[in-house]
């Protein structure tokens, strides 16, 4: 199951907490319209979905959807101009980009956190 190596459990109270190497995390079911993977530890049986901490969770899109709409963001595309070209709501497109965004910035946040080489220049 080398697929499941990149997931560790996040129950900060498992003795298995952040260790990734699959081990430890088994498929306990799939759930919702794209089959999204229900992970479990074998440690402390806590579940959680495969896109837990992701743009993807509790998404009702198709993941193509999702990556083609930050696509065009990040290319400079307008809100309104995505929504055409995506074909979804201006709305969903600017839901989706605030969920990227708080994503990204909690990945440097950390990043920043467990850097100690980092002296807050561009990354």
């Amino acid at each position: 199951m080398d697929a499941l190596k990149k997931f560790c459990c996040p129950n900060k109270k498992c003795s298995a907490f952040g260790i990734r190497d699959g081990e430890n995390i088994r498929v306990k079911d799939t759930y919702g319209r794209n089959n999204t993977r229900l992970l479990q530890c074998k440690v402390c049986k806590q579940r959680f979905s495969e896109h837990r901490g992701t743009i993807f969770f509790d998404s009702r899109l198709p993941k193509d959807k999702v990556v083609s709409i930050i696509e065009h963001v990040v290319e400079g595309n307008g809100m309104r101009k995505t929504g055409r070209l995506v074909k979804v709501d201006p709305d969903t497109v600017i839901r989706y980009t605030r969920l990227a965004g708080k994503h990204a910035e909690a990945l440097h946040d950390e990043f920043v956190a467990f850097s100690p080489s980092y002296r807050g220049g561009s990354v």
